[in-house]
């Protein structure tokens, strides 16, 4: 099939490092790598494409003005983008703030069009980014959401987010986030070489306020005062570091942790062999709506991990078997569960092996393609496998 990709999100440089960076790559390789035909249509695509892209055809569609007042002008754009190519088969867009245009484009041209939901995007703009004009926002999210012939979340959460917006009663499936396998190879080595008996404890992400770091800075400073050998390693960076590095000061254990700042992905398996366990602290949230990519990764990496039980998260995670849980925003709970796989390295070892199986039979780029593609109908889908349901 003829395949075009959409994300007119500028907040996602497609060929950057964050976690929508890497679902949009890895999706489009998934596809590609199953046979079929893709062009990407972006508003953030100036970074050079991973190697594995580098012969992906790349439609910039790029605004003269990043005013308020240009953002619904994207939509005449990137429908001119799309009308001057060659037909497509399926038009598939990852859901963002202003646009419309992919998912009438299809409905119009007889053409596939899904629309891949992974956040409440209006709410979280209001929430955590300032003011939205949620009005204009709404009626944007209407017309995308009623044009689109199939909707993709990434969690229940979602589900219904989308549901309650799709006024056509267009079919609305769970596909939550994955890995790719090829990433995430058994002999990978560690970037950083810790000393003989160190303990390190990892998190992995764009350190932005949902991700509840807050509770694992003061895990970490309590494990520390009984086990001066555990170390913190913090991939990535965000609008959270600042405060995370003056917390781990006012603690007197800033020297015991590691930034790396933000890493292309082709890095990240490294730095998490690099970890003993690996942690995702969410914190009590109103609404959890989250696949987190970290997780999938962690799992993948063989690393046992501890995370909030909150959401998806606790059908992702199987306590004691996969990782741990505890109960979010309770740090005494964490530095318990932290303490606990520090003293017992077996444990480390069983729960980080379960947890690669796991991932890796059930949760793969591929098969999540194969699904969506299943979905959508198309005869060039093969039936999924037990593993993509």
């Amino acid at each position: 099939m003829r395949v075009a990709y959409v994300c007119a999100d500028r907040g996602i440089p497609v060929f950057g490092c964050n976690g929508g960076a890497v679902h949009v790559q890895e999706m489009i390789a998934a596809l590609r790598g199953l046979g079929h035909h893709v062009e990407l249509f972006a508003a953030n695509a100036n970074d050079s494409p991973p190697v594995e892209l580098a012969s992906l055809p790349v439609h910039q569609i790029t605004l003269p003005s990043q005013a308020d007042g240009a953002r619904l002008e994207t939509n005449d754009l990137l429908r001119a983008a799309l009308a001057a190519a060659d037909p497509f088969d399926l038009v598939y867009e990852r859901y963002s703030l202003w646009s419309f245009a992919a998912m009438e484009f299809a409905r119009d041209c007889g053409a596939s069009g899904v629309l891949e939901v992974n956040a409440p995007l209006i709410d979280e703009q209001a929430t955590y980014r300032g003011g939205v004009d949620r009005a204009a926002a709404e009626r944007v999210a209407a017309r995308a959401f009623t044009a689109a012939s199939l909707l993709i979340t990434v969690s229940s959460e979602l589900a219904l987010y989308a549901q309650q917006r799709a006024a056509t009663g267009a079919p609305v499936h769970v596909v939550p986030n994955a890995v790719n396998p090829r990433r995430f190879p058994i002999d990978v080595l560690p970037t950083i070489t810790n000393t003989e008996g160190t303990f390190t404890i990892g998190f992995l992400g764009s350190m932005k306020p949902w991700h509840g770091l807050p509770a694992l800075i003061e895990a970490f400073a309590s494990l520390h005062e009984r086990a001066a050998e555990a170390r913190l390693l913090l991939v990535g960076d965000g609008p959270e570091r600042r405060s995370i590095e003056a917390a781990l000061d006012a603690r007197g254990v800033r020297a015991a942790a590691t930034f790396t700042g933000a890493v292309p992905p082709t890095e990240v398996p490294g730095l998490l062999a690099s970890m003993d366990v690996a942690v995702a602290p969410y914190p009590h949230l109103p609404l959890f709506y989250f696949s987190p990519l970290k997780v999938y990764e962690y799992m993948a990496a063989g690393l046992p991990t501890v995370a909030s039980r909150v959401g998806q998260l606790t059908e992702l995670i199987t306590d004691d078997v996969t990782g741990l849980f505890y109960a979010p925003g309770d740090a005494t709970a964490l530095t318990a569960c932290l303490d606990r796989l520090r003293r017992d390295r077996g444990l480390r070892r069983c729960l980080g092996q379960a947890a690669r199986a796991r991932v890796l039979r059930d949760h793969t780029w591929e098969a999540t393609a194969h699904r969506i593609l299943y979905l959508t109908g198309a005869t060039a889908a093969a039936r999924p496998t037990e593993a993509a349901r």
